[in-house]
């Protein structure tokens, strides 16, 4: 059995995420995807904040010291745009669904109205919320 001649620059034997370069549809799918996971995650965070709600001041008040936190809200605030995300890109979608928007340009514009959409919304959502504009305070 003859043994392969060593090359001087090997080449790599798989393509690294450095050499692609990422359409905008291959992002929006796979921010797609990531934040229906982090929707999954992040429904035990409000799971846990209708059981404290529900339970009374006592089990509310911990509650209330951990989401005040800087990190939380932080945290908070990636699921709000995860949510807003989500939603807006599975009407993109549906709009695939009817058969509208698949021409590359249309994609990659649309594409990109999701992910500034869901910026801006977010925001916008999250200073609502923290103004207590929304009858609540974070």
């Amino acid at each position: 059995m003859a043994e392969r001649p060593v090359e001087a620059h090997p080449r790599p034997l798989s393509p690294h995420l450095q050499v692609y370069r990422w359409p905008v549809t291959m992002a929006t799918s796979i921010a797609h995807r990531m934040t229906g996971l982090a929707l999954a995650a992040g429904t035990a965070l409000i799971a846990w904040w209708l059981v404290a709600a529900a339970s009374g001041p006592d089990v509310y008040q911990p509650f209330q010291g951990v989401i005040r936190n800087p990190l939380a809200q932080l945290v908070l605030f990636g699921f709000v745009w995860a949510l807003v995300y989500h939603l807006l890109n599975g009407i993109r979608h549906l709009a695939w669904d009817l058969g509208y928007g698949f021409s590359v340009p249309t994609a990659n514009k649309t594409g990109v109205l999701v992910i500034s959409l869901s910026v801006l919304v977010a925001i916008g959502i999250f200073l609502v919320a923290l103004t207590g504009r929304a009858g609540f305070f974070l």
